[in-house]
């Protein structure tokens, strides 16, 4: 997505109060591009990382991990001791994670940016460890696919919960909020992260 196109999203947004709210507050400060690696396998590799750890411990990691990496090939990285890459704080089960990463990246040249969603999820979800938050965040962030909402993303949820002061959230309403939203799900997405990382929220005495 490019800056025209988060621009277009944002106008069609405004037709909800709330994302219009959201939109004034965050709108020009949203972006995919902080999390953006042309690199597909150390993107996943990444993601992986940062699954269920903190954003402040997620980032020390990062870099450690990238420090480790740095100018080694796919067949150098799976080669890598396992103990030297929990050594920068990944977790064994994440480091067999990372592997099974790099191995199918490996195997043959894959062109994820050329492929559908639909075919992404399907190459993608067959590597052990890579689910399905971890493609949709592959999906946004590093494909820029435009309409992408993750419901397995607890801090999504819990922004919809107290901008909608829907809680508990139902099914139901949860599926008519990301439908009311297409095509721009992923600004969307971001106008919720900010948020509820800056703990601002709409309010009808606004």
């Amino acid at each position: 997505m490019n800056a025209i196109q988060i621009s277009n999203a944002l106008q069609a947004l405004q037709k909800d109060p709330i994302m219009s709210f959201l939109a004034q507050k965050f709108g020009d400060v949203i972006t995919i591009s902080d999390r953006y690696e042309k690199d597909h396998a150390k993107a996943l590799a990444l993601l992986v990382v940062e699954q269920q750890v903190s954003f402040k411990a997620a980032q020390t990691i990062k870099a450690r991990f990238l420090n480790l990496i740095d100018g080694l090939s796919y067949t150098q990285i799976i080669a890598l001791d396992n103990d030297l890459v929990q050594s920068v704080g990944v977790s064994h089960r994440k480091v067999e994670y990372i592997k099974n990463i790099y191995a199918h990246f490996n195997q043959e040249p894959r062109d994820y940016a050329a492929q559908s969603p639909e075919d992404i999820h399907r190459s993608l979800i067959k590597i052990k460890g890579v689910g399905l938050w971890t493609i949709e965040m592959f999906l946004i962030f590093v494909l820029g696919e435009p309409d992408i909402f993750s419901k397995g993303d607890l801090a999504l949820i819990n922004s919809i919960k107290k901008n909608y002061n829907l809680d508990p959230l139902s099914n139901d309403d949860l599926n008519g909020l990301i439908q009311s939203w297409r095509p721009h799900n992923t600004v969307a997405s971001l106008l919720l992260w900010c948020s509820i990382e800056q703990k601002i929220f709409y309010s009808k005495d606004k």
